[in-house]
């Protein structure tokens, strides 16, 4: 049975990402068991890592490193290439920096920005609530079976800016297309909430625990 190490620190929306992701394992058939830890023993030596996270990304950075398990993550990811998904705020730490109350250093596994959402229509609202349909940049094996134009559901007020396109796996549209999910290598990160994204949702995080980049 596969471990995946859940990442708690502090950021909350945990048993709902704990809930979707055993859901998804018992649908898919998937062995794993759903470990919601701050213990860095048990991140570095997890079969999968699972970063969520909601809230401002200063906030969540600076919890990240309180918990202690930022090594712990990169050992996992970088050095035994152990599989990562963010989600959320999650997946903005993916990027080099944050521009939110300021600049804030980000992970710097995937490149780039994360910059504030600045809608073209002035009767779009800030932050961006609800269901959006994601349009697919390139094809991935995390969003197997899942298709073109399925809705997810976002509450975001901000968004990855990708240094490179390549990295870009999906985007979606708020007066101006932003990035919906990158992946790089075995690092993928989706804007969205797959936990509440019912089964275009479930599918996304079924993959993940089958996913072998």
């Amino acid at each position: 049975m596969q471990t995946l190490a859940l990442i708690d620190y502090g950021s909350g929306n945990l048993r709902s990402a704990e809930k979707a992701l055993n859901e998804a394992a018992r649908r898919r058939g998937v062995a794993a068991s759903i470990v919601v830890t701050a213990d860095p023993d048990i991140v570095a030596k997890a079969d999968r890592v699972f970063l969520p996270g909601v809230g401002a990304f200063a906030s969540c950075r600076a919890g990240l490193d309180a918990s202690g398990v930022f090594e712990a993550m990169n050992e996992a990811v970088h050095q035994r290439g152990a599989p990562f998904m963010g989600i959320c705020v999650g997946h903005q730490l993916l990027a080099t920096e944050g521009l939110e109350f300021g600049v804030t250093p980000g992970l710097d596994w995937i490149g780039g920005q994360v910059k504030k959402l600045a809608p073209s229509d002035p009767s779009l609202t800030i932050p961006h609530m609800g269901w959006n349909a994601i349009a697919f940049s390139r094809a991935h094996a995390l969003f197997a079976g899942i298709e073109d134009g399925a809705h997810m559901y976002y509450a975001n007020s901000f968004a990855l800016d990708a240094a490179d396109p390549a990295d870009v796996v999906a985007t979606s549209d708020h007066g101006g297309a932003f990035v919906a999910a990158v992946a790089k290598g075995n690092v993928a990160g989706v804007q969205f909430h797959p936990e509440k994204s019912q089964a275009a949702g479930l599918a996304l995080l079924a993959n993940f625990l089958e996913w072998r980049p």
